[in-house]
């Protein structure tokens, strides 16, 4: 986030091992144009899972139980289906079918299970055992109650006969607790035992955006800062370096009552940075899902770990891809408070978002576009989350580095960045050459000259001398959303960002419409041409 910072880029690169001679399968249906593309893509799914049987390791007496259909623009289709044996779930047997626009498989995702037929499906040892055994597995828990489940479980790749039975009741705090006990039905061994993950909705005394709700789970007779919705975990650094974190560093936030942090800037109370972490981790992930329907930074659905406390007088946040986590320091303990305010922590998610993207290189005119993505949209989920504390802005990162470490009406007012283009830009540093798709940003947002936008005044010049009228925010974001995601590469430069802008807002708005006009009239605006 600093001028000093540096970010760590290394994306592990996630291979995907192709499923070998799979059988193309056409699906004969005399009404097909009568079926909706779902369930046509179902009965697709279903006729290749039969036909390639040997690769998804479906026989006999088995089943499939749609789960879920995401049909892809260019008409892909995937099918997610549970499986069962006999009329029992098997654990482990899930499967994905994919498949092109007319239904021929192309590939396959499978759980650990291949064979899912067991020997039989009547348990030698009765329900109660299972039941009796998990209850003494549920310490801690009060007015609690047993459900055992007969299953066929798979998760470890052997498909036997198991018990999983849930037990539910009463945490030592009043909270729901449960936990989930497995045991072999043939001979009462415990396979595994694991936490009922509940969700549950905490009081969080934030730092930056007043009294929060936050999601965390019950745990172990307290509460932790895991949000089961969204994925993300919070957890103390206890002061470990940057350079020394690991995804399994820190400790997991916990609380007895449920009820967080003290509010107050400079806190002596570790949990109130917590707080803000966890709750604008959740801004950031709500911003990109309901506005692009991103599902998480690598829209994998994947959620992030998130570190406070990194660091001893570390002013700075930073995104690693290494450990898939986000870094925050507790700031330099006299002007700035903990970095964990809305739009750094937007910055800093976003990196990771521009990783798994376009990206942009660290260094040159991409490194600055790198940054600019950060600042816009660590900025939009400001504007999205809308809070009455922290009014949004065109301010960043205000409020931990006060009174701001960059704007962007006027870059160049911090002494260091680029209102306009020019071949040194090249030269400066990444958080400095920001400056201008950050001065783009602002001018195709809000135009040109002097206003007063939430109480804050700005006056935006324009290199050229020009009046630039601007088209709101969201538009603006929207437009370089679609640039960054189709358009942009790993070195693309800010005649590059023009070209793929004016792309990204043809496609959206169409060319020579407002939207396109004044993508193109802010370029020239910075002196991008």
């Amino acid at each position: 986030m600093s001028p000093t910072s540096s970010h760590r880029r290394h994306l592990a690169a996630a291979a995907i091992a192709a499923t070998a001679a799979l059988v193309a399968t056409t699906v004969q249906t005399g009404t097909a144009s009568a079926v909706s593309g779902r369930d046509a893509a179902i009965a697709h799914a279903r006729a290749n899972v039969t036909r390639n049987a040997a690769v998804f390791g479906f026989g006999p007496e088995q089943d499939l139980q749609v789960k879920d259909v995401i049909l892809d623009a260019d008409g892909s289709q995937h099918v997610r289906f549970d499986r069962t044996y006999r009329g029992l779930p098997v654990v482990g047997g899930d499967l994905v079918v994919h498949q092109d626009a007319h239904g021929r498989l192309t590939d396959s995702s499978r759980a650990a299970a291949h064979d899912a037929a067991v020997k039989s499906t009547v348990p030698a040892i009765p329900a109660q055992t299972g039941a009796s055994r998990a209850l003494q597995q549920a310490q801690g828990i009060s007015a609690a109650t047993s459900t055992p489940e007969l299953v066929v479980w798979a998760a470890d790749g052997t498909p036997r006969l198991a018990w999983r039975t849930t037990v539910a009741g009463v945490g030592e705090h009043g909270q729901p607790a449960g936990r989930v006990v497995v045991t072999d039905a043939s001979t009462g061994e415990q396979i595994e035992a694991y936490d009922a993950e509940q969700e549950a909705t905490g009081t969080g005394h934030s730092e930056y955006t007043g009294d929060v709700a936050i999601e965390t789970t019950p745990r172990n007779g307290a509460y932790a800062l895991i949000d089961s919705l969204r994925g993300h975990t919070t957890k103390d650094a206890r002061n470990v370096s940057a350079n020394s974190i690991t995804a399994s560093s820190g400790l997991l936030v916990t609380d007895a009552d449920n009820v967080w942090g003290d509010g107050q800037k400079f806190s002596t109370d570790r949990a109130t940075a917590a707080v803000d972490a966890h709750a604008n981790t959740a801004w950031t992930y709500d911003y990109y899902k309901n506005t692009f329907g991103r599902n998480g930074i690598k829209n994998d659905g994947k959620g992030a770990t998130v570190f406070v406390h990194v660091g001893t007088a570390w002013d700075n946040a930073q995104w690693s891809d290494t450990c898939f986590c986000m870094m925050t320091g507790d700031g330099d303990g006299v002007t700035d408070p903990e970095q964990v305010d809305l739009d750094t922590m937007g910055h800093e998610m976003t990196h990771g978002v521009t990783s798994a993207t376009a990206n942009l290189r660290y260094s040159g005119e991409s490194g600055g576009l790198n940054e600019a993505t950060s600042d816009i949209f660590g900025t939009m989920v400001e504007w999205y989350a809308n809070n009455r504390v922290d009014t949004p802005d065109y301010l960043f990162s205000d409020q931990s580095t006060p009174p701001w470490l960059r704007r962007f009406d006027k870059p160049s007012l911090d002494g260091r960045s680029a209102d306009c283009w020019s071949r040194k830009v090249a030269q400066l540093d990444v958080h400095n050459s920001s400056g201008v798709g950050n001065h783009w940003f602002y001018l195709a947002s809000e135009g040109s000259g002097a206003k007063t936008i939430n109480g804050v005044a700005y006056n935006s010049p324009t290199c050229d001398g020009s009046t630039v009228t601007g088209i709101g925010n969201q538009k603006i974001a929207r437009i370089w959303y679609r640039a960054l995601t189709v358009y942009m590469t790993s070195t693309t430069t800010y005649k590059g960002a023009r070209t793929a802008t004016l792309n990204a807002a043809k496609d959206l708005y169409g060319t020579g419409s407002t939207e396109y006009n004044a993508v193109a009239a802010a370029w020239s605006a910075v002196s991008v041409s």
